[in-house]
Formats: structure tokens, C-alpha cells, sequence
């Protein structure tokens, strides 16, 4: 009797655990469909542009997706480059904004978030709300009293009204995402290295950057991707053609006259592109630091 009930026992529990095993299946096949349908919203139109930009000029746009179009030409590329825009000045433009903005942001936000997270909590508290209160002022507000500071310190009509922004730390957001990476730090290792005679500069180049390097990559990203696709400042601050970035360029593209839809598309994809490697090639480190942080407590 003994016997039967035993079996009748692990019965039961073999069947408790292939139902809690089928269950974690079908969670783990769920989680994948979901993640593939996230990605393919914004794969899918990423492959049709492409498609598109491959198409005869002077076609109008598909009624229908078109992924391979027949024929295909690259000969829209080399025009959209060499002979509708100065697409290399604009290029090397906007190369520059980005290489001098994004350092820039990244250590003067850092700046501000280390300080945030080493004074005392009540005046602490009160750059917290300033900074969140900053957040909620339009971009608008700032365009006449940027132009204003840039006019009388003589910054018009050249790159350095795109990139002076930087080095208040580009957004507030930057600043309270370092303040809140910063702030998730063990206070001993801080106080270890003050024993040891570090200074402030010692303490957050040598301990909070290092400790902090998805926040890095965060924000090195979105700062990239804020200024390489800014449209609206090179036309606030900016006149001469010599100075304009890829985004001023594709708006110049789209005003030729017949300029057509394959071409247009030719030149968003050319934006885009390094967009999208910037992202990839930044998502592996931030995904093999965030997998190394637990040890931190983060």
C-alpha cells in the first residue's frame, strides 16, 4: 500500500514539474514573439526606405510594399551625393558637432550628476526639483534667448551655436540620470578614496566613470542622436551654406523642384545609416555592462 502511495506521490510531482516546465516554455516563446515583434516595427520600414530609395527617380510612390525593386539603382546614391546637395560639406558638419558635442555632454553632465550625488540631501533636493523643472520648459522658450546670447558673443552663423549647448550638459535628463547612476554607487568606496587622499576630479574619473559606463553609453547615444538630427537650430543660428548639417540638406533636398520620391528617400537613408550604427554597435557594450553590474548592487 505503502508502494502505490509513493508512486501515486512522485506521479504527482512529475506532473507538477512538467506543467511548471510547459509554463516557462511557453513563457520563454512569448517573450521571443514579442521581442521580434517589437524589432520588426522598426526594422520593417528601416528595409522598405531602402527599397525605395533603390527605385528609378521620377517614379511616383508605391501603391504597394515594394522590398526589391526592379530595376535597381545605386546610380542614386552617387547623384544624391555628388550632384543635387554638397552632401560631403554637410557630412563633415555634422561630424564635427557630434564629435565635439557628445564628449562634452557626456563629461559636464557627468559633472553635474557627481556633484548632485556627493552634497547634503536638502540642498540636493532642491536641484533635483530645478532640474526636473527645467524639463518641463518648452525648447521654444530658449530659441530668442539663445539667439540673443549667440549674437552678442559672436557664435552666429557658425557651428558653435549647434554645439554650445554641450557644455551646460545638452539636457537636464542627462544630468539626472548620472545623478541617479552615481547616487546607486556604494558611499564607502567614495569615502575609501577620500581617505586616501583623492581629490573630487580623482574620485570621479577613477571611480564613478568607470562604475557608470551604461549611463556613459545612454547618454553618448541619445546625445548623438539629438544633435545629428537637429533641424530646427542650423535654421534658428545659422545663413551660410558652408555651415548647414545633413538634416538642413535633406529639407534642401526635398524643396528641388522634381526632385522625386526614390531620391528623397536616398538621402534619408543616408542619415539614417549611421544612426542606426551608432545604436547597434552601442547596444552590445551597454547589454555587457548592464550583465556585469550586479556585483555593484545596481
Amino acid at each position: 500500500m505503502s508502494s502505490r502511495a509513493d508512486n501515486r506521490r512522485v506521479t504527482q510531482q512529475d506532473v507538477d514539474q512538467g506543467f511548471s516546465r510547459w509554463i516557462s516554455d511557453m513563457s520563454n516563446v512569448a517573450h521571443h514573439l514579442l521581442t521580434i515583434g517589437a524589432a520588426a516595427l522598426f526594422i520593417i520600414p528601416l528595409l522598405w526606405m531602402v527599397g525605395a530609395s533603390l527605385r528609378q527617380p521620377g517614379l511616383a510612390p508605391p501603391t504597394q510594399l515594394e522590398w526589391i525593386p526592379n530595376p535597381i539603382v545605386l546610380d542614386n546614391y552617387y547623384k544624391v551625393a555628388t550632384d543635387l546637395i554638397p552632401f560631403g560639406t554637410f557630412l563633415a558638419n555634422s561630424l564635427k558637432v557630434v564629435a565635439v558635442a557628445v564628449p562634452v555632454t557626456v563629461i559636464t553632465a557627468s559633472w553635474a550628476g557627481f556633484a548632485m550625488a556627493q552634497i547634503t540631501p536638502r540642498p540636493r533636493g532642491w536641484l533635483i526639483l530645478a532640474s526636473v523643472a527645467a524639463l518641463m520648459v518648452p525648447v521654444t522658450v530658449l530659441w530668442l534667448t539663445r539667439f540673443l546670447v549667440y549674437k552678442w558673443i559672436g557664435a552666429l552663423d557658425s557651428l558653435w551655436a549647434l554645439i554650445l549647448p554641450s557644455f551646460m550638459g545638452t539636457s537636464p535628463f542627462y544630468v539626472l540620470l548620472f545623478y541617479w547612476t552615481f547616487s546607486r554607487v556604494s558611499s564607502d568606496l567614495y569615502e575609501s578614496a577620500r581617505l586616501d587622499g583623492a581629490s573630487a576630479f580623482r574620485v570621479w574619473f577613477s571611480i564613478a566613470l568607470p562604475l557608470s559606463r551604461p549611463a556613459i553609453t545612454a547618454v553618448a547615444v541619445l546625445t548623438f542622436v539629438a544633435y545629428w538630427s537637429n533641424y530646427i537650430d542650423p535654421l534658428l543660428y545659422l545663413s551660410s551654406q558652408k555651415d548647414f548639417t545633413l538634416p538642413v540638406g535633406l529639407q534642401a533636398l526635398q524643396q528641388m523642384p522634381a526632385i522625386g520620391f526614390p531620391l528623397l528617400l536616398t538621402g534619408a537613408v543616408m542619415i539614417t545609416v549611421p544612426v542606426v550604427v551608432m545604436f547597434v554597435i552601442a547596444q552590445r557594450y551597454f547589454l555587457q555592462d548592464l550583465r556585469g553590474a550586479g556585483w555593484l548592487g545596481r
